[in-house]
């Protein structure tokens, strides 16, 4: 038999990250579409698929990737995006079924959300069940999964619990708390969906999975407060609490941008309980049966502490965030940019320096003034942005595409340079980046430069506004990274 060849749209995000190297693990060749291709350079399974450079709402750019394909998987879906995306998704979709039947493609496997059939739907849930009944009308055989909410490290869902609960011990909810949810493990998410590839299929159709427990989402809280090692919380039920109001909440003590807090919160208004169980009938649950959503939380916050996380909800770009790579140092001629740059010999060789540059962000802090990285992350987050508490995912270790608090990996060279793009509302692009250089044996140079593209006057202005703190805050941080580097450099020789 031929092997498989599908490709995955949404390969750069949370379940297209997980689910790819499964598809390789399962046998299946594999093809993975991306708007940005770069931010899979440093994937584990980067050199075992095709990787196709293409945009869902450009159609000329999905010809060659769903040319010779036998399923593809439709796993893009704008959680945060703005008040037209319902449009946005709808052209997205019709670009896909049309490539896909123009291509013959055989199949077609949509990761939709679960809602009950006759119910008012959050705009969110609405224009996921209009994307797959665009996919099953298309002429091209389609499976639709409808998941609810799903349990994983990484997960915006998971994340959103995982916070609220460790942060508030008194909570203000809308009634929404009150609502039933039939949780799903993303491990059970995937198993459903690799199995998609070939089960069988008499018709095009939508089939709910979900995992064992139908529980109030209240309940998934004090669950997990009590796994968690926390005092039980305390809920109160505000009916005047709207969604907008509450996202806005969770935008403040979550790492969730609010535009997303209030797109979950607005699919958690109706109960998302399985209505029917037919998918048992074409894919069986897995061997050990279908993980619980204490298990699924222990799982999660295992991985978590091993700082095992494989993908998170931030692997996706923001939307309005920006895309473009840095220029190049020759294209500059002509353009207003502005510079800040440094360096500094360091007191240890240059394998011990970057191990300091490389974990920079996250827990780890950013070496310099903490009180006004604090701020700036405040300030975005009031402003609609994602801050500074998406963390990192790996303490250690960084990865092209990483998000990293309010910047993302834009490239890495590991051992010699880290650079990082700003996903801050700013009026102009910002970069920040250190290169690493060996001196000698026993002493190397980082050189930092941080590079703003102003858009504007209003980018002029941000730039001068700011520049009295750059002489703390940039100095600091190159003095603060060599400090610690050379310290560790000589724990390490006494060890």
């Amino acid at each position: 038999m031929a092997q498989l060849r599908v490709l995955v749209t949404g390969a750069t995000g949370y379940i297209g990250g997980r689910l790819a190297p499964r598809l390789l693990e399962a046998g299946y060749h594999v093809r993975v579409l991306a708007r940005s291709p770069e931010k899979l350079t440093d994937v584990p399974w980067a050199s075992d698929v095709d990787i196709a450079r293409g945009d869902l709402s450009d159609p000329e750019s999905l010809s060659a990737a769903f040319a010779d394909v036998d399923v593809v998987y439709y796993l893009v879906h704008s959680m945060g995006g703005p008040d037209e995306f319902e449009e946005a998704e709808r052209v997205s979709a019709e670009n896909v079924a049309r490539a896909a039947h123009t291509a013959g493609v055989g199949r077609i496997v949509y990761l939709g959300g679960l809602h009950p059939e006759s119910a008012d739907l959050s705009p969110h849930l609405r224009s996921r069940t209009e994307v797959g009944k665009i996919l099953t009308e298309s002429g091209v055989p389609t499976m639709v999964l409808q998941a609810g909410v799903v349990i994983g490290s990484g997960s915006a869902s998971f994340e959103m619990i995982r916070h609220l609960t460790n942060r508030l011990p008194v909570m203000t909810t809308p009634r929404w708390v009150n609502n039933k949810i039939q949780p799903i493990a993303v491990r059970d998410v995937l198993h459903y969906l690799v199995a998609a590839a070939e089960a069988p299929l008499p018709r095009s159709r939508a089939y709910d999975i979900g995992g064992p427990d139908v529980i109030r989402y209240g309940e998934m809280m004090q669950i997990y407060a009590e796994i968690a090692g926390l005092r039980q919380r305390r809920i109160l039920v505000l009916p005047v609490l709207t969604p907008k109001l509450a996202g806005l909440w969770i935008g403040l003590v979550t790492p969730i941008p609010r535009s997303l807090g209030r797109a979950l919160i607005e699919s958690l208004h109706n109960d998302a309980v399985v209505g029917e169980h037919d998918i048992d009938d074409v894919v069986p649950p897995p061997a050990a049966g279908l993980t619980s959503y204490r298990d699924a939380v222990r799982l999660a916050l295992r991985r978590i502490d091993n700082g095992e996380v494989e993908t998170t909800w931030a692997s996706a770009s923001p939307v309005g965030a920006p895309s473009d790579p840095l220029p190049s140092d020759p294209d500059w001629a002509g353009e207003v940019v502005y510079t800040d740059e440094r360096s500094k010999e360091c007191a240890a060789d240059a394998h011990t320096l970057w191990i300091v540059v490389e974990s920079i962000g996250g827990e780890n802090g950013w070496y310099s003034f903490p009180l006004a990285w604090s701020v700036r992350g405040w300030l975005d987050r009031i402003a609609g942005g994602v801050g500074l508490t998406r963390g990192r995912r790996n303490p250690k270790q960084l990865n092209t595409g990483d998000p990293l608090d309010f910047w993302r990996v834009e490239h890495i060279e590991r051992g010699s340079l880290l650079r990082l793009r700003a996903e801050m509302r700013a009026p102009g692009g910002a970069w920040l980046e250190w290169r690493v250089r060996p001196v000698d044996q026993d002493s190397s140079r980082l050189e930092q430069r941080a590079i703003f593209f102003p858009k504007g006057l209003a980018g002029r202005l941000y730039w001068y506004s700011i520049l009295p703190f750059h002489g703390i805050i940039f100095r600091g941080m190159m003095e603060n990274i060599t400090g610690a580097a050379a310290r560790l450099g000589h724990t390490v020789q006494r060890g």
